[in-house]
């Protein structure tokens, strides 16, 4: 055997030799990966808490990655905040009335959608017309959630949020009057008072004002039934066109009534 031989055949078993060494220690390797990993599967397993912490850590980091990257806090949840609706997704009679307002009132289809939808459930429940009470906000603050009239009265239906903070308790405080769908439902409360105590809607609606003691309400129960009366239109399917450009719905400006004494079954918390 020549020296060329002898060597060939060394390096095929040096060779040999680190192959064979490699896959042992691969092999091994992937066996101690495989245990660390049923291992971590049965802590995990038997300690809930570990894994929640795990959980946490993990999309904490996630989202400090995601923070860095786009230079803004991440909230998945922001959507559950929002007062919006798909109007596509609504009745059609519904979605007409959003769709109408929503052209009249320059305001987005979907909020409107969300509170279109809440109007007819609450009304519903309570017996009033929802054309009637989206009628009342559109005529108090134009669908703007945000709005105050010079005396106080706040929100979509411009409740005088001092004198009613007690029906915003449940909702958790009077800060809710600038919930879209709180201050709704409160001031459905209150509209539904007035009419009960006032014994008709007119008169109801002087109330609302808090007119119940003027001579005059400055035209606004004729306002409301005007615009009520194009919304139960526009519900039964009837095309009622929109004037353009539409004037900015006013904000309550009559204060309320003056203090004349009024038997105490007569009193009725005005707004």
């Amino acid at each position: 055997m020549t020296a060329l031989d002898r060597t060939m055949r060394d390096l095929r078993t040096f060779a040999s030799d680190i192959g064979q060494g490699f896959f042992e220690i691969t092999h091994n390797g992937f066996a101690l990966v495989g245990l660390a990993t049923v291992f971590c599967v049965l802590a995990l397993t038997a300690r809930p808490d570990l894994r929640e912490a795990g959980e946490a850590r993990l999309m904490t980091w996630l989202q400090a990655r995601q923070m860095s990257a786009l230079g803004m806090q991440i909230e998945l949840d922001a959507i559950d905040r929002a007062t919006a609706a798909n109007p596509h997704d609504l009745p059609k009679q519904q979605a007409a009335v959003a769709f109408w307002l929503s052209k009249k009132y320059r305001v987005a289809p979907e909020p409107l959608s969300a509170l279109v939808a809440e109007a007819y459930d609450i009304g519903e429940r309570v017996k009033l017309d929802p054309t009637l009470i989206l009628a009342v906000m559109a005529v108090e603050s134009g669908f703007n959630p945000f709005a105050q009239s010079p005396v106080g009265a706040q929100g979509l239906m411009q409740v005088m949020t001092k004198v009613h903070s007690d029906k915003y308790e449940n909702f958790g405080g009077k800060l809710a009057a600038f919930d879209p769908v709180s201050n709704l439902r409160v001031g459905v409360k209150v509209l539904q008072e007035c009419i009960q105590r006032a014994g008709s809607l007119s008169a109801g609606l002087r109330y609302y004002v808090g007119a119940a003691n003027l001579p005059e309400d400055g035209g606004y129960a004729d306002k409301v039934l005007a615009e009520h009366a194009r919304l139960q239109q526009v519900a039964a399917g009837r095309r009622v066109p929109v004037a353009q450009p539409p004037q900015p719905a006013p904000l309550r400006t009559i204060a309320p009534a003056p203090a004349v004494p009024l038997p105490a079954e007569d009193k009725v918390a005005t707004l």
